[in-house]
């Protein structure tokens, strides 16, 4: 078991390790012992395979428990589901010292923040990832937020979680597809800062990954190592935090030009593909360096290509979230490990990109 230490404006631990799930009640009752009430929030596709134990566990340790499950995906991502949750609590009669679970992946993980962030304005929220994205990156750091028809997460707050229990016997019933996805963000972080990291995939395979839990334990303790430290140096998202969106600038637009029907992941994946692309035609990065890239996405079963044309990936980053006045922030890897943030304008990102 591994437990990383966030420092931010609430201190939290993330608990990694294995039959974990059992313990919740426990866990959060060590925490919080003067909580009442919880609202578990689950999606559709999580809460057959774990709902029920987690609200046990809850139970035995004295607490009055709810629940709301929504209908899985990013299509639920908006203020309605939110506004059901608000309801459910109210209904309830939650106060001030009680809280929400959240138990699923990074749509889950970021709706349940988002309404324990606005309820009564601000309760205490637990973070369950059950995907290996959730675990690696949605669960940490406190970003929550629901998708507009204009872009993805364009509302929000920024609320930290008091625990995050990381349950990695959850990915043994993960479809091999949705582990897939989760590598996106595995990769991303050698990418972008965490050559060990970059070594350590290298060196393996995703059926060695998926077969050996002590190797797969540690592959996401180390990304959690490396959210923890960017948290630490830039919870707000000004500065250092922005490399953590390698990939997704590009790969956002993907997303919603596909009205989110391709799981996030893939986009990061093809979002990574397209700017190291552009990095080695741009002479900013060596061709060994860009060929090595691609090869480990590849080899991980993502892609590193998308039809999206340069214009179309500057019109939708224009409504990014990351974008400051006319300056968007772009994040680039010009060597493997080190990231960094180039401010562009328009102008200059299209002609970058072309």
């Amino acid at each position: 078991m591994i437990k990383t230490k966030v420092k931010a404006s609430r201190n939290y631990t993330v608990i990694t390790g294995r039959r974990l799930i059992g313990r919740t009640g426990k866990l959060i009752e060590e925490i919080r012992p003067f909580a009442k009430k919880i609202l578990i929030v689950s999606e559709s596709r999580v809460a057959p395979h774990y709902l029920a134990r987690v609200k046990a566990s809850c139970e035995k340790s004295g607490f009055e428990v709810y629940d709301y499950v929504f209908e899985a995906g990013e299509r639920s991502k908006n203020i309605n589901t939110i506004a059901g949750m608000w309801g459910a609590m109210a209904k309830a009669g939650f106060t001030r010292t009680d809280l929400i679970v959240a138990l699923g992946g990074g749509v889950c993980g970021d709706m349940a923040g988002f309404a324990a962030a606005t309820f009564l304005r601000g309760i205490d929220f637990i973070q369950i990832p059950t995907s290996l994205l959730a675990m690696v990156d949605a669960s940490i750091g406190g970003k929550t937020g629901i998708d507009l028809a204009e872009g993805k997460n364009q509302v929000g707050a920024f609320w930290q979680p008091s625990l995050v229990i990381e349950d990695i016997s959850c990915l043994d019933t993960l479809p091999e597809g949705v582990f897939i996805e989760g590598m996106a963000e595995v990769i991303k972080y050698a990418f972008i800062m965490d050559l060990p990291l970059y070594n350590l995939l290298c060196e393996n395979t995703l059926g060695s990954l998926r077969s050996d839990p002590l190797l797969l334990e540690k592959v996401v303790g180390m990304c959690v190592k490396d959210k923890a430290h960017v948290i630490e140096n830039d919870e707000h998202d000004n500065g250092i935090r922005q490399t953590l969106n390698y990939g997704h600038t590009v790969g956002h637009v993907i997303e919603k030009n596909n009205n989110f029907r391709l799981p996030h992941g893939i986009c990061v994946a093809k979002g990574m593909g397209i700017m190291i692309d552009a990095c080695e035609r741009n002479s900013t990065l060596s061709y060994e360096d860009a060929s090595n890239m691609k090869d480990l996405i590849k080899a991980y079963g993502l892609p590193v290509s998308d039809e999206i044309t340069p214009e179309q990936a500057v019109a939708g980053a224009m409504n990014d979230k990351k974008k400051r006045g006319s300056i968007l922030s772009v994040i680039l890897v010009n060597k493997i490990g080190h990231s960094q943030i180039k401010n562009m304008t328009h102008k200059e990102y299209l002609e970058f990109l072309k």
